[in-house]
């Protein structure tokens, strides 16, 4: 079962990241921005040192990566971003204002990581960690392998 949600991207993404922060009672801050808007910057998912060092370029001063963890954690937090946890890396969230759980697949050449939702999929996997007599709390899937291009070389 596919998930339907509206996307956005450029200067929309940017407005929904806001919109979703402020309803979940956070500022939305001149660094928040900073590091949101590198973050959607990437096209392929970005570890904290990574957005650090755009932010840092962006502003023309030294931002800790630090700071940008303690951001991350927070848009993630506040669906704003997913991590993938097996980059130890993070990308925008396209679709701040749904919350849903999300399987990634990642290729192992090019590193390009494609988020997409199988909501029927999830809710197996919530359904067999309850069997098993544990409370699921964030499923985490993520699929490594070829992307189309690479296996097309």
């Amino acid at each position: 079962m596919e998930h339907h949600h509206h996307s956005h991207s450029g200067a929309g993404l940017a407005e929904a990241a806001q919109v979703a922060m402020e309803r979940a009672g956070e500022q939305w801050t001149p660094m928040r921005a900073a590091v949101f808007g590198a973050l959607a910057s990437f096209e392929k998912p970005a570890s904290a040192y990574d957005i650090a060092e755009k932010v840092s370029q962006d502003q023309g001063r030294r931002v800790a990566a630090n700071s940008v963890y303690r951001i991350l954690d927070l848009f993630v937090g506040s669906n704003l971003a997913r991590r993938v946890e097996s980059a130890n890396a993070y990308v925008a969230n396209d679709h701040p204002d749904c919350v849903h759980d999300c399987i990634f697949l990642i290729c192992d050449e090019c590193g390009q990581a494609t988020h997409m939702d199988d909501d029927s999929l999830s809710k197996n996997v919530r359904a067999a960690a309850k069997k098993a007599g544990f409370a699921p709390v964030r499923p985490v899937i993520e699929v490594h392998g070829r992307c189309e291009d690479c296996a097309g070389d």
